[in-house]
């Protein structure tokens, strides 16, 4: 789809790689920009229509979806990283992931998704993760939340598919934020990931790998896992 011309709305807007779609997408030609945060007042991008938005909250959700009918390209990239662990993590952050994720991402495609339809059906970009792949201690709730968004993304890409809806997953490694600010090897710059996220999005792919690392994890699923993680035997 050609981004000139259409209307987005951004979940997330207010950091990070949320600001970064926001801010190209206006460069590239959208003639609006809906720029949502839980903290709108947060949201800095000149020329932006700015709404209040949680995702998990469904009149929240169903407040924006009223206000934003005219949507044409919806770009999913509101998250969080509570880093805990599945066993030993709070229980509550824990779901927490999973209601952000998963329900939360469900929730803004079912509210939006007759906006899409009715505008020509238009695209959906979901801000996944090379975690949808692969567990890391210390963020294994976030990785389990992003792998069920994963799925979430191939499936309403077939629910979609008949009102001709795109669905793209955006997949990446560690990029320049404050969610990535505990991690301290290679970062990629959010700009170049939005980038490259759009320039996917116009050319119809429905899955984009922002990175290297993506690229490798993505690759490694076809062969053994033990090639994968690093394996300790138990001690005698």
């Amino acid at each position: 789809m050609e981004i000139a011309g259409t209307v987005a709305l951004v979940t997330g807007a207010n950091r990070g790689i949320g600001r970064q779609f926001a801010r190209q997408l206006l460069e590239r030609g959208a003639t609006k920009v809906y720029a949502t945060a839980r903290r709108p007042e947060l949201v800095d991008v000149p020329d932006v229509e700015v709404l209040p938005l949680d995702i998990t909250d469904q009149a929240s959700v169903a407040a924006a979806a009223q206000a934003a009918g005219d949507v044409s390209l919806l770009v999913n990239n509101a998250g969080i990283n509570t880093f805990h662990n599945l066993l030993t993590g709070d229980p509550t952050a824990v779901r927490l992931e999973m209601e952000t994720h998963f329900f939360g991402t469900l929730n803004v495609v079912r509210a939006f998704a007759p906006a899409l339809a009715a505008n020509g059906g238009g695209a959906i970009l979901n801000v996944l993760s090379a975690l949808s792949w692969f567990s890391y201690t210390g963020a294994n709730a976030y990785a389990a939340a992003k792998a069920a968004e994963w799925s979430l993304t191939n499936g309403i890409r077939l629910e979609l598919a008949g009102q001709g809806t795109l669905v793209t997953g955006l997949h990446l490694g560690a990029a320049e934020t404050d969610m990535s600010s505990r991690y301290h090897g290679e970062k990629t710059d959010p700009a170049e990931v939005v980038r490259i996220a759009l320039d996917g999005v116009e050319a119809g792919e429905i899955e984009v790998l922002a990175d290297e690392w993506s690229r490798h994890v993505k690759a490694s699923l076809a062969a053994d896992p033990g090639a994968f993680y690093t394996l300790t035997a138990p001690a005698a």
